[in-house]
């Protein structure tokens, strides 16, 4: 009997794994297992990025695509046939890279788009021609049901980025892509929209800002010379919903006082960021560039 024990090299890595386990007090649910990281983060075994990524990771197998799809009144469509003319517009402001193409409601979603595919029509200028069928790609449905870890192996696997999510009654209920299940495990992914955790305001050109819903009204008075008052709300977030009368949706845009305000990120609760347009004096956008590489040190 020891004979064939000491001979099966799997066997002897088997039960010291057993025993080891049982010495060490092996975790016997995913709360202990991570509490037992958490400990290991506190004695500065794992990173807190590590841990981050590894819960994340773990949340992820409980979670389902209806948790974090873009719900369909948000999805950012092109019609199918529109020219390429009537969209682009659609396209640049929403900083996407696929887009569904929907037929007479968004029900009908045809197959995907995407914005690379446009490159080649307006290199050509007017003279070229676009075929909408020749252009899109298939379009991958899901059920609200899966659940993130199985669509993240098929994402890797079919080397798709988008899905299309469809409810129990066949009909589109949203959207999810592979940028979506990421974030539940490294956290959002930053684009080139963002702004530096600290700041609120960012030149983006000569007359374009990135602003954060966040900024307190007070700061983007100062920045910007305005007079808004801050009696109602403490932020421009705040000012501009209310403009709008209703909580407004990505690409939606207003104008207040001479600046035009387009949503650039929102979800279902609130706003986050906005493209801020306006044509200040030239003495004024030498402020606010000063302004600005102070605010950055």
């Amino acid at each position: 009997m020891t004979e064939n024990y000491v001979s099966s090299p799997s066997g002897r890595r088997s039960w010291l794994d057993r025993l080891s386990q049982a010495l060490m007090g092996e975790p016997q649910d995913r709360e202990q297992l991570i509490t037992v990281l958490r400990d290991a983060e506190e004695r500065q075994l794992v990173d807190a990025d590590a841990l981050s990524m590894i819960e994340g990771a773990l949340q992820v197998v409980d979670m389902q695509v209806r948790d974090i799809m873009v719900p369909r009144g948000q999805m950012v469509v092109v019609q199918q046939d529109a020219p390429p003319e009537e969209f682009i517009n659609t396209v640049i402001e929403s900083g996407h890279s696929r887009f569904p193409i929907i037929g007479d409601s968004r029900d009908e979603v045809v197959g995907i788009l995407l914005a690379k595919d446009l490159l080649d029509y307006f290199a050509r200028g007017s003279g070229g021609t676009f075929n909408m069928r020749d252009a899109m790609r298939p379009a991958v449905f899901i059920p609200e049901s899966k659940r993130l870890n199985i669509l993240l192996r098929e994402f890797r696997a079919r080397r798709n980025h988008m899905a299309i999510v469809v409810d129990e009654y066949g009909g589109v209920a949203g959207l999810v892509t592979i940028e979506d299940v990421l974030e539940q495990i490294v956290g959002e992914i930053d684009d080139e929209h963002d702004i530096d955790e600290g700041l609120y305001i960012k030149p983006h050109g000569d007359s374009e800002y990135m602003i954060k819903a966040l900024t307190p009204i007070e700061d983007f008075n100062e920045y910007f010379h305005t007079s808004f008052s801050d009696q109602e709300f403490d932020t421009i977030g705040g000012l501009v919903v209310k403009s709008f009368g209703y909580l407004p949706r990505r690409g939606e845009s207003c104008g207040i006082d001479g600046l035009h305000f387009t949503v650039v990120r929102a979800d279902k609760r609130r706003v986050h960021l906005f493209r801020l347009q306006t044509s200040l004096p030239a003495a004024i956008q030498a402020s606010t560039a000063v302004d600005s590489a102070y605010g950055q040190r």
